[in-house]
C-alpha cells in the first residue's frame, strides 16, 4: 500500500512540474495580459477564453475558448470565426504560425495565419496577402454572437 502512495505522490509531483515549466510560470497571468505585455490590443481575442498556455522559450502558445464563436470584426464588419483552440507562436510584437481564426472576405473563408503590431496599426497576414487595420479598433475583448457548431468552409 505505501509503495501506491509513493508512485501516486510521484506521478501527481511530476504532472505539476510538467505544468509549470510548460507555461513558463507558476503564477500565469491572463492571455489578455501576454498580448498587451506582446505590444497587442486585448480586442484580438474573444471574450470567451477559458485559459492558455504559453512556452516561454519558443513563444508556442495555445488559447482555449469555451466554444466556437463568432464575431464581427472592426471597421469593415468581416465576420470572423474562432475555434475553441488556437495556437501560434508569440513574439515582440509578431504572432506567426497562426491557427484557429478565420475571417469571410470576398465570399470566402480566410486563414489568418499571423498578426503583426506595427506602430498604432495591425497587420493580419492571410497567406501572401495582409491587410492594414488600426489597433484601437481591437482595444476591447468582443463578445461571441454567437456558437459556431459548423467549421467556416475552407
Amino acid at each position: 500500500m505505501a509503495a501506491k502512495a509513493v508512485f501516486l505522490f510521484f506521478i501527481v509531483s511530476f504532472l505539476s512540474l510538467a505544468r509549470v515549466s510548460f507555461s513558463g510560470d507558476p503564477n500565469p497571468s491572463s492571455a489578455y495580459d501576454e498580448l498587451k505585455s506582446s505590444g497587442f490590443p486585448v480586442g484580438l481575442l474573444p471574450a470567451n477564453v477559458l485559459g492558455y498556455s504559453l512556452n516561454r522559450t519558443s513563444g508556442d502558445f495555445a488559447v482555449r475558448l469555451d466554444d466556437h464563436c463568432r464575431v464581427t470584426l472592426p471597421p469593415d464588419n468581416y465576420s470572423a470565426t474562432f475555434s475553441s483552440r488556437i495556437t501560434g507562436r508569440l513574439a515582440d510584437r509578431r504572432i506567426s504560425s497562426l491557427e484557429g481564426i478565420k475571417v469571410r472576405a470576398l465570399f470566402r473563408w480566410w486563414a489568418i495565419t499571423g498578426i503583426r503590431s506595427s506602430g498604432d496599426e495591425l497587420v493580419f497576414e492571410v497567406g501572401l496577402a495582409s491587410a492594414k487595420y488600426p489597433s484601437r479598433n481591437f482595444d476591447e475583448s468582443p463578445e461571441c454572437e454567437g456558437r459556431s457548431h459548423d467549421k467556416a468552409d475552407s
